[in-house]
């Protein structure tokens, strides 16, 4: 008869430690913060439209913090020469002396395309962006760091109608066969 009281007795504070356990997942889980639940599609393409925007206007204004605030510590700018492919410290050393001196860009998007990815985890863009430079194209990456979308990787591309493009060809054939060859020349050095 002991030895069923002692099998009753264990049983029951199983059943007690268990309830116990589940207890304290369900508090645990209603006590999520709601920052931590994952952001509607909609809510993202809002979002990062959002960044976008304060991103161009704070070049507009100058505003060198709030303007790299906006990108990844490993962020790319492809600018629209071709030997613009900065890596973040090199784009910020480029850029210090245009906003200390109150006047870096201007662009204003005209449209914009954003693509969520269907996990929700990658974001990309493209836009058409009024400039000092006309009609330029812009695309890029964003990427989530601390509940916030930053900007990874952004390709600025000058326009050219179709009616257009062999004067521009003409224009720039010889300077851009000229950088080829240094460009190979200096890959060939550098092995």
């Amino acid at each position: 008869m002991k030895l069923k009281w002692n099998n009753l007795f264990t049983l029951l504070v199983v059943v007690i430690l268990s309830a116990s356990c589940q207890e304290d997942l369900s508090s645990t889980a209603k006590k999520q913060p709601a920052e931590e639940k994952q952001q509607s599609k909609v809510e993202i393409i809002e979002s990062v439209n959002t960044t976008i925007d304060l991103w161009h206007k704070a070049a507009a204004e100058a505003n060198f913090d709030a303007y790299f605030n906006l990108m990844t510590a490993n962020a790319v700018f492809i600018g629209t020469d071709a030997t613009e492919n900065w890596q973040l410290s090199d784009f910020k050393s480029y850029s210090k002396p245009y906003f200390d001196k109150g006047k870096a860009w201007s662009f204003n998007a005209i449209d914009r395309n954003v693509y969520v990815s269907e996990d929700l985890q990658s974001v990309w863009f493209d836009e058409l962006l009024d400039t000092q430079m006309k009609i330029c194209r812009g695309s890029g990456v964003l990427k989530r760091e601390n509940k916030q979308w930053k900007i990874a990787h952004y390709v600025l591309s000058a326009t050219i109608p179709n009616d257009k493009m062999k004067a521009v060809i003409d224009l720039k054939s010889e300077s851009d066969s000229l950088w080829v060859k240094q460009f190979v020349i200096n890959k060939l050095n550098a092995r």
